[in-house]
């Protein structure tokens, strides 16, 4: 009787681990300068490019900065990254991520709970002081 596909990879399932998020790769075409404006912004350490990425640690997460030949392709990211700010600093946490060089992206949400920006490269991502956190 021929192995049934579906029942193999979820027999397979029961002995691999959970995958864990390694890096958020962001694609740009300047590694360099776009660690800068986020290890301005977050902090940590800036390695340099190697094979075309720059690497951004010391946060929760790793951010990967990926040359790629081409900008930004559309208005809105299909994904990004909400970073979450104490709701009595949000005003002077905009205005220090607008002082490193964001921009705002009031075209994409313009209302109370967060506020969308754009880095130098035009990837959105949200200050957010809304949401429950712990």
């Amino acid at each position: 009787m021929p192995s049934d596909p579906a029942q193999d990879a979820a027999d397979d399932a029961a002995y691999l681990p959970v995958p864990v998020i390694d890096a958020v790769a962001i694609d740009c075409t300047d590694p360099e300068r776009l660690g800068q404006f986020w290890q301005a912004l977050l902090g940590g350490e800036l390695r340099p490019e190697h094979d075309g990425v720059a690497e951004l640690h010391g946060g929760r997460m790793r951010l990967d900065f990926a040359r790629v030949p081409d900008g930004k392709q559309g208005r809105k990211n299909r994904l990004h990254l909400d970073l979450y700010v104490p709701p009595d600093t949000k005003d002077r946490s905009i205005a220090r991520a607008l002082s490193l060089g964001a921009t705002r992206a009031d075209d994409i949400y313009d209302g109370g709970l967060w506020q969308v920006l754009r880095d130098p490269e035009g990837n959105e991502f949200c200050l957010v002081w809304g949401a429950d956190h712990p």
